[in-house]
Parts: structure tokens; C-alpha cells; sequence
């Protein structure tokens, strides 16, 4: 985790970071969306929330989404990339297509950024490579489905957490790592 990762919380003082590996058209990852703003709600400084990519090759705007948020991030930096994210899994209605691409445009807008910059950004392609780094990087830490969530505390103890677990589970997870 470096202070280049999305991260909804405090990198310096966080005691636990929560790597989320997410499918913005996964239906699991849109209903554990509100869990996660509950932990870092709940736990202030103490969690930070970590985002990173895991589009399903059979969702088949998963990808193509992750890159718009790269975009977003670039031209918008950590506040307007969380504003896009936090709005797509709110509007997607999930299964592959739940947003249309044609939408894109107008959500970044809607977050803050430039919407030719963006539609520049989104049509060069140039985030594929770091949507699919954050794949491989999930694999190799174990996560095999969506969503899946990586607990590693500042000694480096890692814990995956399989799915779109309810908050309650969650909390007893972090609670073994956190005074």
C-alpha cells in the first residue's frame, strides 16, 4: 500500500488498511459498497479503505469502468475518483452491462473532471495495463472472486475477507487487529 492507491482514510495513522479488489458491475461488491463506508465511518484513522481493480472478463463494462475511474483519478485526484466510484455503484443496476459506457462521460462530469479530458483519457486506453496490474497483484495475494478483501495491519499480517460479508463480520475481522 503506498499513498498512490485510492485511499478513503488516513494512510499516516491508519493501523489497518482494507485492500479492496472490486467489479464495479459486480453486484456482491454494490451491496458490500455501503459496508466498507461504514468501517472507515466506524473506525475513523484507525482503517484506511484501499480500491483496487478485479474486473470479471464477464462483466462486460467492468473493465472499460475501471479505466474511467483511473481517468477520473488523474484529472481529478483521491476526491473525485472516490466521488465517481461511490456514484457508479450506487446508479449500476450490476450484471456486466448494470451502466452503459455511453453514461461515463457525464458521471465524470458529474465528478468534478473535464469532460473532453476525460473522454481523451478513457479512448487512449493508457489505463488498461494498471487495471489489470491490480488483478494480477489481487491473485497473487489469494483473492479470487469479487469482492475481495485484503486486511493487512502496519506489521504486515494480511487476512482475506471472501465476499460481500455483512458489516457485523467485518467489524469482528478488524476488531482482532485494532485497539
Amino acid at each position: 500500500v503506498s499513498k498512490t492507491d485510492h485511499i478513503k482514510g488516513d494512510f499516516s495513522k491508519a493501523d489497518v488498511f482494507l485492500i479492496e479488489y472490486s467489479d464495479m458491475e459486480c453486484p456482491f461488491c454494490k451491496r458490500f459498497h455501503p459496508t466498507m463506508e461504514q468501517v472507515v465511518q466506524t473506525y475513523g484513522t484507525k482503517v484506511a479503505w484501499v480500491y483496487r481493480h478485479f474486473p470479471l472478463s464477464f462483466h462486460a463494462n467492468a473493465q472499460k469502468e475501471a479505466e474511467a475511474s483511473e481517468c477520473v483519478a488523474e484529472l481529478g485526484g483521491n476526491t473525485a475518483f472516490w466521488k465517481f466510484t461511490d456514484l457508479i455503484y450506487e446508479r449500476t443496476t450490476s450484471g456486466g452491462t448494470g451502466f452503459a459506457l455511453a453514461d461515463l462521460p457525464a458521471l465524470a462530469r458529474e465528478s468534478g473532471v473535464n469532460e473532453a479530458k476525460f473522454k481523451s483519457c478513457l479512448d487512449s486506453g493508457k489505463y488498461a495495463q494498471k487495471v489489470q496490474q491490480d488483478m494480477t497483484e489481487g491473485q497473487q495475494a489469494g483473492v479470487t472472486g469479487t469482492p475481495g478483501t485484503v486486511l493487512l495491519t502496519r506489521s504486515g499480517e494480511t487476512r482475506i475477507i471472501s465476499g460481500a460479508q455483512p458489516f457485523e463480520q467485518v467489524k469482528t475481522t478488524i476488531d482482532q487487529y485494532v485497539q
